[in-house]
């Protein structure tokens, strides 16, 4: 990668991984502290709370990303994460869980990912664009890490309002990186046209699409109950950090050959595969009883493998199989499945939870995995690079 392509990747990332810092900070206290708020004593409520941030992105994603392709990457950026500020100071002031609805309802319309994305893509040539995705990626990993070890740590010493402004606060830090870091490029990429239909009918985008949603609708069930879970077994909530410390950590340093297997080696497909199959295998584990701790950690390690090569993988494709006048249009519909997928996960979790038990949260959860592994086995390989930097394969 030339400087100015590790300027933009990295400059970019730190722009995804603060805004992401923030939000993986509620993932793993967000259910305990529902029990100390009015409302919050309802499982499906505070799922909906979980959930509506996604559910509002999903609604607005497209838009963001089909207006930046239009009137630019950084304005539409900048004005997104003070959006999301906003609404995590409201959060932050609320006192029950209508408040926190209307805070994350706010936080959700600040939907800033696909144009960020996008943003990578016009930055970067198309090979270096994984490694890139995959910085992209890294970033994310590293706040997930960050923010499930200290959120408990950070829960108890200045409790949940305290940490919706340490949100708001990484946001408008995000807003001045976009603004003074992040290079502007010289003129705009010149693409080729592509009606926004094309998008729509790509047999490819949409396995990745339903891939997301699978995705991250597992990932926040699995958080509705998982803290519960941990408490329920003995560990504070101010030890949890030393249950996601590890698992994370070692999930990131595995994940990296695996993404280089995947694109130097024309792995992609066998990668992504073993990839969802390591999803599937985790919660099917976690829906088995008994368990210790010892066995939760291993197999959330195991889920998280998976989940973490997933993330740095599906949206380099992406950016690969999108129209180039339409990169931004395409990430809109990818995060907007994303973020419906935080949504069903949130609230759906939160239902079954208060209508049958965790066991069942898990068992769903790998039935939607197992339909997603279907799904992708029959995609066709992903373009390779060839030696004189054309592109080769399928599209």
């Amino acid at each position: 990668m030339s400087p100015q392509e590790v300027r933009s990747s990295a400059s970019l990332a730190a722009v995804i991984g603060l805004r992401m810092l923030g939000l993986f900070m509620i993932i793993p206290v967000f259910t305990i502290y529902a029990r100390t708020v009015p409302g919050g004593e309802n499982a499906t409520t505070v799922g909906i709370a979980i959930g509506i941030y996604g559910f509002v992105q999903a609604l607005f994603y497209i838009p963001y990303g089909s207006l930046s392709d239009f009137l630019g990457r950084k304005v539409v950026i900048a004005i997104g994460l003070a959006i999301f500020a906003v609404g995590s100071v409201v959060a932050a002031l609320a006192h029950d869980m209508n408040g926190l609805i209307v805070g994350r309802a706010i936080q959700g319309l600040g939907a800033v990912s696909s144009a960020v994305i996008a943003f990578v893509a016009d930055l970067t040539s198309e090979a270096n664009r994984t490694k890139a995705m995959a910085m992209v990626g890294g970033f994310i990993g590293i706040s997930y890490a960050i923010a499930i070890v200290s959120a408990p740590v950070l829960f108890g010493w200045i409790g949940m309002s305290g940490i919706f402004m340490l949100i708001a606060a990484l946001a408008v830090l995000a807003i001045a990186v976009v603004i003074w870091i992040v290079p502007t490029p010289d003129a705009r990429p010149v693409h080729r046209k592509a009606p926004f239909s094309t998008v729509l009918r790509n047999v490819e985008l949409l396995r990745l699409n339903v891939g997301v949603f699978a995705l991250h609708a597992t990932q926040i069930a699995l958080f509705v109950v998982i803290p519960r879970a941990l408490v329920a077994a003995g560990l504070p909530v101010a030890h949890h950090w030393q249950m996601y410390l590890p698992v994370m950590g070692l999930t990131f340093v595995l994940m990296v050959p695996a993404v280089i297997v995947a694109e130097k080696y024309g792995k992609m497909k066998p990668v992504l595969l073993g990839a969802i199959a390591l999803l599937l295998l985790g919660q099917v584990l976690l829906a088995a009883e008994p368990h210790t701790l010892w066995l939760v950690a291993t197999f959330l390690f195991i889920y998280f493998l998976g989940f973490n090569i997933l993330e740095a993988c599906q949206p380099s494709l992406v950016s690969k199989l999108a129209p180039g006048e339409r990169k931004g249009a395409a990430m809109g519909v990818y995060n907007t499945t994303q973020s419906l997928g935080y949504a069903v996960g949130g609230a759906g979790g939160g239902w079954v939870l208060a209508h049958w038990n965790a066991n069942a949260v898990f068992g769903a959860c790998s039935v939607l995995v197992f339909v997603w592994l279907i799904i992708a086995a029959g995609m066709a390989p992903p373009p390779q690079r060839g030696h004189g930097g054309a592109t080769t394969g399928q599209h």
